[in-house]
């Protein structure tokens, strides 16, 4: 197992922005989605050490609201705040260039940082991204429903986080008491605000302006977010490609842990 250093940087707004990272080389940032419990860690534990392997600087930040970072309450939790916060705090890292890889909510984050910060984006790798449809859209899908169940409330379990958690794989082999109690811990301090006042526009209007060269990752049987959002790549942007897995859910980083790497991986060393 890779070890992971932390740092933590203060941001504007007064909020901290916690980074873990390992392995040294090109950066290369993932970014976690949303949900009860997220984290970079628990996001992308399976595929730390392949990357630093392959020669990577593996960066994984906690989003505002997330994971150890600053969980304010009374805000709106908009795409800008994530955004400019994750940007803002990457920069005093001290990288001034790197690929992202954003899951979910991530994708959609690393969509926009791309729009707002071309220069800084290498390659963008992205599996499921959001923030690519009317929120309409993504409420009706079955996960998103269900993840709003009853989280936030006194009653809310480690069970009721296992079933969350169950939603975002096709086999359920895939969630671990250790991925639960991981997930749980941050769960309990998140505030209910972080999901019900999530606010993220459709940007794919503007995907066209994405000219950065991107590798895309699609479970066909995502609960969360429509497969069909595949075609918004492939018809605006000049270079895309993707790859979409059977009986895979909205983790392929997860469910396909070798695939995904090793596809990553080409991408990045090509």
């Amino acid at each position: 197992m890779v070890a992971l250093t932390s740092s933590t940087h203060r941001v504007s707004g007064g909020y901290d922005i916690v980074i873990n990272e390992a392995g040294s080389g090109p950066a290369v940032v993932f970014i976690h989605g949303s949900g009860p419990g997220a984290s970079g860690a628990s996001n992308f534990r399976q595929n730390i050490e392949a990357f630093v392997t392959a020669g990577y600087r593996v960066v994984l930040p906690d989003m505002i609201g997330y994971g150890a970072s600053s969980k304010p309450e009374g805000i709106d939790y908009t795409l800008a705040l994530f955004t400019d916060t994750l940007h803002e705090a990457l920069v005093a890292h001290g990288i001034d260039k790197a690929t992202l890889v954003g899951n979910s909510l991530g994708g959609g984050v690393a969509i926009q940082m791309a729009l707002d910060h071309p220069a800084f984006i290498d390659r963008l790798i992205l599996m499921s991204p959001g923030c690519i449809e009317e929120l309409a859209t993504y409420f009706a899908m079955p996960g998103i429903a269900g993840m709003m169940s009853s989280f936030g409330s006194p009653d809310f379990s480690a069970e009721e986080q296992r079933r969350l958690i169950t939603n975002l794989v096709h086999d359920p082999v895939h969630v671990t008491d250790a991925l639960v109690a991981e997930r749980f811990a941050v769960a309990r301090i998140q505030p209910k605000d972080v999901l019900t006042r999530m606010r993220t526009p459709n940007l794919q209007p503007r995907l066209g302006e994405l000219k950065m060269p991107i590798l895309g990752f699609w479970g066909y049987q995502d609960k969360f977010m429509p497969l069909t959002g595949i075609n918004y790549f492939l018809e605006q942007c000049d270079d895309a490609r993707f790859i979409t897995f059977n009986k895979v859910g909205h983790w392929v980083q997860l469910e396909r842990t070798d695939e995904f790497n090793r596809y990553a991986i080409a991408f990045l060393d090509g």
